[in-house]
């Protein structure tokens, strides 16, 4: 057994490319020597912008043999009387290249049958990997690829070299016009001759750090962060936490060093965010706090050489980011010569969507929406509602907002505040485009969340309306990352809002649109789309079954179904949870046979059993105790309440028939049926959960 080392050497591989393609690069190794059938240990894939590479330790020598068994006709079919071969023994013999003497008979579950068996000798790893490597480079692909002059040949940045070995002896590997070596290099500028290499991870990894390479991300990332802490130290702070800026940084260099600077401290004047925007997403430059968690004019920048002169590099950090400060001042000062009002009427040239019209009226809808939404809610401060709806797209023509579009409503907000509006107005202008992503913060208040709830109902209403639609992974118009922010500010601010009625007050509000098919039709498919997203949300946290049982029941209010969602939850966690399932999932069907709503209606006087009037009784109970708790939206206490039916039902199930012959008797019964499934069909539908009794296990006489 010996380690095998593949290497692809590239130009700068772009530092969103390389996490999914390790990943594919490892996994892809592992899978193809396992179908390969070369036993072997650990497989790892390392990387930086200029290579990806990746190792399997102790890959066999050999293959192993592959013992394979062809079933053929039954051993009736194969004989005559005399014992002679049929055509079809001959045949099958025949096919497997084998003597019909030299058939095996096995024991099926269908009876004695022929068989043949083959054992394929397994080869050498020498000769199975050239073709095996090449396939794995080969079949590596990027969300965006260059084309070489070869045609059937791409790859995210043009292949300068290959590496290939096992056990230190070369394996041919051809990409292109690129053939594989025993020779890695190092860095571009500090070390860029050959190195030749082992063959093993260590003396890989070993040879690359002494030519300035950290191949190792993990590795490289620490140094990243210890870099930064160190010279965040040296000036006088710390780094402004950044998880995402590292990770990005850490595949922009092979050997990470950190320089402090600094820039005028008349930028302190700009507003946090922009000075933040200009270092980090422009110059990926991290910034530096004070102690109180304050900016300060201290950054620290992350170079990918070793520097001989810090100095040096700190000025030409320190200069570009001068320059790009002073522009942010200009646009900050221009900007502010003119109030956000005025630049309504501006949003009338900007178009949002083709179909859906401009700017201005986007907002303009965004405002009655809202407003609609407040009543819903009984939010009472329309003026201020009105007002934060009207501004809440008019950064988008400042210079500012143009030149650093990440700056969308952050700036609204502050320019908002410079002209003395009120601080929820201002906070409503930032916060209506919260979250933007997962862990992302939430809407201060509820201006910036019915802002926010009614910007993303017109962009999901108004884009299906028109006729476009998210599929598979393409959803150019955002609408699942629409309708998960629908859901996030609803849980999150507890609103008890008709998810029907919001579409539809949108709808309204969409009145001058040419929808791509009838009202109720554009409806049902926003609806339909958003149960998509909360099923998929809810079902990563909690079982599948139940929230599918609540969704069943119902979702138009999402906090209620949620709540009810919690409740089920907490009752699954019952040691009787499975038998008191099966129980209501049985009351649940047996009850859809009752005709009409009024077979609820039960006459005491039709229940001849005890078990029947026992129910009864203990339904009358459940249902007192059910309506104390139901204001409260405590569903723990009604499920609870409910889960004390099961007795009663298992005796009424074991001592009652429900389908009667008689018409009085068998409608009074599917209707006391209806009174037990109307407890619990409001909060789960028992019939979508997975739940069944052993074999043999709560049988029951009665049907």
């Amino acid at each position: 057994m010996a380690d095998l080392l593949l290497e692809i050497g590239a130009e700068e591989i772009p530092a969103g490319f390389m996490p999914a393609a390790l990943a594919q690069l490892a996994g892809d190794l592992t899978k193809a020597l396992a179908e390969a059938r070369l036993a072997h240990g650990e497989v790892k894939a390392v990387g930086t912008p200029r290579r990806l590479a990746v190792w399997a330790r102790a890959v066999a020598a050999k293959q192993a043999d592959a013992r394979t068994e062809a079933l053929g006709p039954s051993v009736a079919a194969a004989f005559d009387a005399a014992g002679a071969p049929t055509p079809a023994a001959l045949g099958f013999a025949r096919s497997q290249g084998v003597e019909v003497a030299a058939l095996q008979r096995v024991e099926t579950p269908k009876g004695l049958r022929l068989a043949a068996t083959r054992v394929e000798k397994g080869r050498r790893a020498g000769q199975v990997l050239p073709a095996l490597l090449t396939r794995l480079v080969a079949g590596l692909r990027f969300k965006k690829a260059m084309r070489s002059r070869h045609d059937d040949v791409t790859f995210a940045r043009p292949v300068r070299w290959l590496t290939a070995l096992h056990g230190g002896k070369p394996v041919r590997v051809t990409f292109g016009e690129v053939t594989s070596g025993k020779v890695t290099y190092g860095h571009r500028f500090m070390a860029p001759g050959a190195i030749a290499l082992k063959g093993t991870p260590e003396d890989y990894l070993a040879r690359l750090e002494k030519a300035f390479v950290v191949a190792d991300p993990a590795v490289r990332k620490a140094a990243v962060e210890k870099g930064l802490a160190a010279a965040a130290r040296r000036a006088g702070g710390a780094i402004r936490p950044d998880p995402a800026l590292v990770e990005q940084v850490t595949w922009l260099v092979e050997h990470p060093t950190a320089i402090a600077g600094a820039f005028d401290e008349a930028s302190l004047a700009l507003p946090p965010e922009v000075v933040v925007s200009e270092m980090r997403n422009h110059q990926r430059y991290f910034a530096v706090v004070d102690g109180q968690g304050r900016l300060t004019n201290r950054f620290v920048a992350v170079s990918g050489t070793p520097v001989r002169d810090p100095k040096v590099a700190r000025h030409g950090y320190e200069r570009v980011l001068r320059a790009r400060l002073a522009d942010a001042r200009f646009f900050f000062e221009e900007d502010r010569k003119r109030t956000l009002e005025s630049r309504v009427a501006d949003l009338g040239r900007r178009t949002f969507q083709a179909r859906l019209g401009t700017e201005l009226q986007r907002a303009e809808r965004i405002g009655a929406i809202a407003a609609a939404l407040a009543r819903a809610v009984g939010h009472a401060a329309p003026e201020d509602l009105a007002l934060a709806a009207r501004l809440c797209k008019a950064d988008l023509g400042t210079g500012m907002v143009g030149e650093f579009p990440e700056l969308q409503g952050i700036m609204g907000g502050h320019y908002a505040r410079l002209e003395g509006l009120k601080a929820e107005v201002a906070d409503a202008l930032t916060d209506h485009y919260k979250p933007l992503g997962a862990g992302e913060e939430m809407p201060r208040g509820d201006l910036g969340a019915l802002v926010g709830l009614a910007d993303r109902l017109h962009s999901l209403v108004g884009i299906v309306g028109v006729g476009e639609k998210a599929t598979g992974a393409a959803d150019p118009f955002g609408l699942r990352r629409a309708a998960i922010g629908i859901l996030r500010i609803l849980l999150d601010r507890g609103y008890h809002l008709s998810l029907r009625g919001a579409v539809e007050a949108t709808l309204d509000a969409l009145a001058g649109v040419k929808l791509a098919a009838d009202r109720r039709a554009v409806a049902d498919q926003v609806v339909e789309f958003v149960r998509g997203r909360l099923r998929a949300q809810w079902s990563e946290e909690l079982d599948a079954d139940l929230v599918e049982a609540v969704l069943a029941a119902g979702f138009d209010d999402v906090v209620d179904a949620r709540q009810r969602l919690q409740a089920l939850a907490v009752v699954k966690r019952r040691d009787d949870f499975v038998p008191l399932a099966v129980a209501f999932k049985r009351v649940a069907n047996i009850q859809e046979k009752a005709p009409g709503a009024g077979a609820a209606a039960v006459d005491p006087a039709l229940l001849a059993e005890p078990a029947e009037r026992a129910l009864l009784a203990e339904v009358e109970r459940v249902e007192r105790e059910a309506a104390e708790a139901r204001p409260r939206r405590d569903y723990a206490a009604v499920l609870k309440a409910v889960a004390t039916l099961k007795p009663a039902v298992d005796a009424f199930f074991d001592g009652v028939m429900v389908m009667a012959e008689d018409p009085a008797v068998r409608n009074n019964r599917l209707g006391l049926m209806r009174r037990v499934a109307a407890l619990f069909a409001d909060v789960a539908d028992f019939r979508k959960i997975q739940a069944e009794l052993p074999p043999g296990a709560g049988q029951k006489k009665a049907g």
